[in-house]
């Protein structure tokens, strides 16, 4: 599925790709509108009703992913829900074997996500990622998401890699597609990112099951 010996750098998605999607799926479609509906005394398909055409709405931009931008139009505290229920927040099934195959290999990695730099910080504090890549890289630093394509060339002049030999995977159909017209060399999707949910059928991209299946070469 991968051709290793052509990949200098392996760039990570973090929720989906190497953190199991529950906890954000959880989180975004069940406490948090639970939440907001008991503080406005409405029902939740109400509450639900009013808020996702706006989220569908801003899918894919940098105020989808942003934290501040959802705490100031809920007049809510979101990070501080999303600590309520951090004890969701956890590796998919064998990602720490595949990252301590990549600190033991030749390659590169580093985590590439579009969640806001409070959230990565909350997801840090309970895996501990900081400790298995080189670089932990939030797309708000840039003020541009995945999505965009001129987001990657700042990514690669702020850390310079060669796009052809580069793996990215991401469970996020629009940014392979935004990478793969970059230029990224090779590509993989996520076939099940949310634990709890049925494996998603890929057809422009291979999917990885588990990272048993791709491990790296180890040895430099």
């Amino acid at each position: 599925m991968i051709d290793w010996h052509r990949i200098d750098t392996v760039l990570l998605d973090m929720d989906g790709t190497l953190l199991d999607l529950h906890f954000d799926n959880h989180f975004w479609l069940e406490f948090l509108p639970a939440r907001c509906a008991e503080v406005r005394g409405v029902d939740m398909d109400d509450f639900l009703a009013d808020i996702l055409p706006h989220m569908r709405a801003l899918e894919g931009t940098m105020d989808w992913y942003c934290i501040d931008y959802w705490s100031r139009l809920l007049d809510i505290d979101v990070l501080a829900l999303k600590r309520e229920v951090s004890h969701l927040i956890r590796f998919r099934p064998h990602a720490q074997a595949f990252l301590k195959a990549l600190q033991s290999s030749d390659k590169r990695s580093l985590l590439v996500t579009n969640a806001h730099q409070n959230t990565l910080a909350l997801k840090v504090e309970h895996t501990a990622l900081d400790r298995y890549l080189d670089e932990l890289i939030s797309t708000h630093d840039f003020r541009r998401p995945k999505e965009d394509p001129l987001f990657w060339d700042q990514l690669r002049e702020a850390y310079p890699f060669d796009p052809a030999r580069t793996l990215l995977i991401d469970d996020n159909l629009s940014v392979l597609r935004t990478a793969r017209d970059y230029g990224i060399g090779q590509l993989l999707g996520v076939a099940q990112p949310d634990s709890r949910q049925a494996a998603k059928i890929w057809e422009e991209f291979p999917a990885v099951g588990a990272f048993t299946d791709i491990m790296p070469r180890v040895g430099r």
